[in-house]
C-alpha cells in the first residue's frame, strides 16, 4: 500500500467528507431537532450513531494499526483540560443544537442558523488561540497523565476494551428499544 499525497489526497478528502456529510443527513443527526431531542432524552438517534461509530471505528483503527497500515499518535492525557473542553463542547451543543461535524453537514444542507453558529465556533477558536498562553500555564498542567492509552491505564489488552464497548453499546441499544416499547 502506498501513501496518497498531493491532489489525490485532496480529492479523497472531498469525496470522504461528502460521504460523511451524506451519512450524517441520512442518520438525521444534522437536524437540530434530533440533537436537541437527545439532550431532552426524547430521541436517542445520536447516542446510537455515536456508540456504533466508536465501536466500529475503534476496531477498524486497531485492525489497521495491527496490519501496519496506520500508527497511533497518542496525545497527552491532560485531564483538567480535556474535562473542561468536553464540558464546554457539551454546553455549546445544547445551546447551538449541533456538534461541529453535524453543524457543517447542516450548513451543507442549507441551514442558515447552523451557519451563524459556525461563525460562533470560529470566534471561540480565535478566543482560545488568544488565551492559549494562559491556558497552557494554568489549566493544561493540572491532571497531566502523559501519553497514556486506556489499555495501559487499565492493564488490559485493547481487544478487551473493544469487547466491553461492544457489550455496553448492545446493552444501551436494548435499553433504548425497551423504553420505546
Amino acid at each position: 500500500m502506498f501513501p496518497v499525497t498531493g491532489t489525490a489526497s485532496l480529492v479523497l478528502a472531498v469525496v470522504f467528507g461528502a460521504m460523511f456529510g451524506w451519512l450524517l443527513h441520512r442518520g438525521r443527526v444534522s437536524d437540530y431537532n434530533t440533537i436537541v431531542g437527545q439532550f431532552l432524552f426524547r430521541d436517542f438517534t445520536v447516542i446510537k450513531i455515536m456508540l456504533t461509530a466508536i465501536v466500529v471505528g475503534g476496531v477498524g483503527v486497531f485492525a489497521l494499526v495491527q496490519m501496519g497500515y496506520a500508527q497511533f499518535h497518542v496525545k497527552p492525557a491532560d485531564m483538567l483540560a480535556v474535562s473542561l473542553g468536553a464540558a464546554l463542547c457539551g454546553v455549546g451543543m445544547v445551546i447551538y443544537g449541533y456538534c461541529p461535524g453535524t453543524a457543517l453537514a447542516a450548513i451543507g444542507g442549507g441551514s442558515l442558523h447552523a451557519l451563524v453558529g459556525a461563525v460562533g465556533m470560529l470566534v471561540g477558536g480565535v478566543a482560545y488561540a488568544l488565551s492559549f498562553d494562559w491556558v497552557s500555564k494554568a489549566i493544561i498542567p493540572v491532571g497531566q497523565m502523559g501519553k497514556v492509552q486506556l489499555p495501559q491505564l487499565l492493564g488490559v489488552g485493547a481487544p478487551v476494551i473493544f469487547i466491553a464497548l461492544g457489550v455496553v453499546a448492545l446493552v444501551v441499544f436494548a435499553l433504548i428499544e425497551r423504553a420505546r416499547a
